[in-house]
């Protein structure tokens, strides 16, 4: 019995794929780049991606449970449907899809309505999965720390609705605990959804005051400046993306990103212990220093 794991040598994909093994499932990675897939003794890798049918089709082969994740890239809609298409023609019925929370609300966001097309698909096509949806990863920062601790802001425009921010460990343990479940089962279990959210449900100041208390000094948040932020992401990144990331931010602005009751409740229980928080990111990053 073989988990295949999708966007494998990615942030969260390299967690699960650790996690799997850790855990002594028998693991399969597809990578683009075998170069880095540096990944734990056992694990066997397919070279390709998910608009490459042949190298696809070969790396579903035999397979009995698959985790697709798909990065945001334009053409992520595609990809899932043709994966999904791949892994129903083989067989498979058990699978854990790596969505986003909110989904359904963010309806003018391109990767947000991607996924919920996603999502939709497995429902209507009666797909045995579990749609992970989790909220704004607590990781993302780390591309702005820097910002932060040489300039004293937090510039990231996420509002006053608040954040149930996620740290992309628990992601990845979370993922590859519940593929682990349906990969056990003596049969394929039904639909389920899962937010995946951090401890603390976080807005812009709040972030900043926990900053300040990491650093020892005022960390400011200047607001949220969504069109400058459109501005700063084209430097490193194509303009529909840094366009599609302003769309989010707006949404952060106007809807949040909001647990529903119970949902940090379940994720402590299925991990067994607390879910990290911005706090102990932010500490870490600190200490790191």
């Amino acid at each position: 019995m073989t988990i295949l794991v999708t966007g494998a040598t990615g942030t969260v994909g390299r967690q699960v794929v650790q996690h799997l093994v850790k855990r002594g499932a028998d693991v399969r990675a597809l990578v683009r780049d075998p170069s880095k897939a540096n990944f734990p003794p056992g694990v066997s890798v397919v070279q390709g991606d998910l608009l490459d049918i042949d190298s696809l089709r070969t790396a579903l082969s035999g397979v009995s449970t698959l985790f697709l994740l798909n990065a945001v890239v334009a053409d992520e809609f595609t990809q899932a449907l043709i994966a999904l298409n791949l892994a129903r023609d083989a067989g498979i019925e058990r699978i854990v899809y790596l969505s986003v929370i909110h989904s359904d609300r963010y309806s003018n966001v391109p990767h947000f309505a991607g996924k919920f097309a996603v999502e939709r698909m497995i429902e209507q096509l009666g797909l045995n999965a579990t749609i992970l949806r989790p909220a704004y990863f607590i990781n993302n920062d780390l591309t702005i720390k820097d910002v932060v601790t040489s300039y004293g802001i937090y510039p990231m425009p996420i509002g006053s609705k608040g954040l149930a921010m996620i740290d992309t460990r628990d992601v990845g343990e979370i993922a590859a605990i519940e593929l682990l479940r349906r990969e056990k089962s003596a049969v394929p279990l039904p639909l389920d959804r899962i937010n995946l959210v951090g401890p603390d449900t976080l807005t812009g100041a709040d972030v900043a005051a926990i900053w300040s208390e990491v650093l020892g000094r005022p960390i400011a948040f200047p607001g949220n400046d969504t069109a400058g932020f459109e501005q700063n992401l084209r430097q490193f990144m194509p303009s529909w993306m840094a366009y599609d990331m302003r769309l989010m931010a707006e949404r952060f602005l106007t809807e949040g990103m909001v647990p529903e009751a119970g949902d940090v409740e379940r994720l402590t229980t299925l991990l067994g212990r607390p879910l990290r928080s911005y706090r102990s990111f932010a500490f870490e990053i600190a200490a790191a220093a």
